[in-house]
């Protein structure tokens, strides 16, 4: 071939190329996306104004200006299988973790051909960066290239040297930079990009990820191109470590100080913009990766004490396949376009975060990315005509399955599926149903099992729960493959 020709074909398809990043990029609004962590959906005081007594001044304005979801779904009860789904819109119950969380070191959670939120996003010329905590596994490795453990007494319990190499960072998944640590249990690592780089103590931590996402915020105030900011704050999670400043200010003990001062950071992200111009164009998401912990710190003590509701009205904690494991706060701001103060009741899930930035961003996702993803924003701007999901499944700590779709929600154990009471095996000593079912219009606290009423029900549910898991997908599409054989009835652990 000619080489002016293909120096000529090479240029044009350079131009084009150019012309598509540009017209992606021209006009898209840059994303914030907050993650609390064990934050419970009544731990918001707009959300629950009767029994909830830590004020959220911040959270609360923020609802007035955006829209609040009042049935929004984490895609588990607990931490890590959650994460997986807001960055790959897919149920981790498709993986290999069929249970409970993961430490660091190991298989990365996100396979690196797997389409995340931020890759797909840096594809319409957006800055992906993550702060805080990932959960998702990254290995630390000495300088032979073997995995460190650290501390041999704990295997969570890693105190890695400062400088000790990190493998499979969030900065392999899609992500331009990270700073911040893989999960509570060594808080005190902190890393940037591909190494440790401090050891932080446990109460400058919430504060240091406020700071850093703030600073982060005024670096891109003078840019062109839109960015992605995904804050997973490490609070109200244990370690319960308010910095000094907050200590007392609750009158309510270490665990509401922490409230607040999430509450507060949270405030400081959202002053960010406004002082740099950038709230009108940046679309804000508040959660929390699952409901509050019924530990002796959290909820049980707060409700005897202070009449402080974590779950609200909703049934059980995190960990659990009731409604207070796995509905979360969910709260969306877009200046303009989202209807500020409005309150919508869809049911929605972490899951839909991919596909949402696909329609914004004009992509389409191919038949293996997203496979449990649904676009809200129609609903966001107001232009919904149908429900966004026909089916939302939900999983527990112990890996237990229940499904939702419309009023009716099937629990396949007889128990709490978590850490609450009655356990499984204690529900099952007890004599109670193997199936649970609720109207969550009528009883949205989960008290009447009417499994026995409508076994016509259970059978449907059951089968549709059962073509979602084997199709490998929940959304229309060609059938996908889970990565291992997935089993719906769980044993008790």
């Amino acid at each position: 071939m000619n080489t002016r020709k293909e120096i000529r074909a090479f240029t044009v398809v350079l131009w084009a190329v150019a012309s598509l990043v540009h017209a992606a990029v021209e006009g898209l609004p840059s994303i914030v996306y907050i993650i609390c962590d064990d934050l419970g959906y009544g731990e918001i005081h707009a959300l629950n104004p009767d029994r909830s007594k830590v004020p959220t001044p911040h959270v609360d304005k923020l609802a007035s200006q955006g829209m609040v979801f009042t049935d929004a779904h984490s895609g588990s009860s607990v931490c890590t299988p959650t994460r997986y789904g807001v960055l790959t819109g897919r149920y981790a119950w498709r993986t290999r973790l069929q249970n409970g969380v993961v430490h660091h070191n190991g298989t990365p959670m996100i396979a690196e051909d797997r389409l995340t939120v931020p890759a797909l996003l840096k594809r319409s010329g957006y800055h992906t960066v993550a702060i805080g905590k990932w959960h998702l596994v990254y290995n630390f490795v000495d300088e032979g290239g073997e995995r460190v453990q650290g501390s041999k007494k704990k295997k969570w319990n890693a105190g890695m040297p400062v400088g000790t190499r990190v493998e499979d960072s969030p900065i392999t998944r899609g992500f331009d930079y990270y700073i911040g640590f893989h999960h509570s249990a060594i808080i005190e690592t902190f890393v940037e990009n591909d190494r440790v780089i401090a050891d932080k103590p446990k109460n400058e931590v919430l504060e240091f990820l406020g700071n850093r996402a703030v600073n982060y915020i005024g670096e891109q105030a003078g840019t062109d191109n839109p960015f992605f900011l995904y804050l997973a704050l490490n609070s109200p999670h244990t370690p319960i470590a308010p910095s000094k400043d907050w200590i007392g200010k609750s009158g309510m003990g270490d665990y509401c100080d922490f409230l607040m001062e999430t509450d507060d950071v949270v405030g400081r992200v959202l002053q960010a913009l406004e002082d740099r111009g950038m709230a009108d164009n940046t679309l804000v998401f508040f959660t929390s990766d699952n409901g509050c912990s019924a530990g002796p710190a959290h909820a049980a003590d707060l409700i005897k004490k202070y009449g402080h509701y974590p779950s609200a009205h909703l049934r059980g904690y995190k960990s659990d396949g009731w409604d207070g494991g796995h509905r979360v706060p969910f709260v969306v701001r877009w200046p303009g376009k989202v209807k500020a103060g409005s309150t919508n009741q869809e049911l929605v899930c972490h899951t839909d975060m991919l596909a949402t930035c696909a329609q914004l961003t004009g992509q389409k996702l191919a038949a293996n990315e997203g496979e449990d993803s649904v676009s809200i924003l129609p609903v966001l701007l107001g232009k919904n005509t149908k429900p966004v999901h026909d089916a939302v499944v939900h999983h527990s700590i112990n890996g237990k399955f229940s499904i939702r779709q419309g009023k009716w929600k099937l629990c396949l154990h007889p128990g709490s599926g978590g850490w609450s009471g009655p356990k499984d095996a204690a529900a099952r000593k007890e004599g109670l149903p193997e199936y649970q079912l609720y109207d969550m219009e009528k009883d949205i606290g989960e008290t009447t099992n009417l499994a026995g009423q409508h076994p016509e029900k259970v059978e449907q549910l059951l089968t549709l729960l059962k073509k979602q898991v084997a199709d490998g997908r929940s959304t229309p599409g060609t059938s996908q493959h889970n990565d291992v054989g997935i089993d719906v009835f769980k044993k008790d652990k």
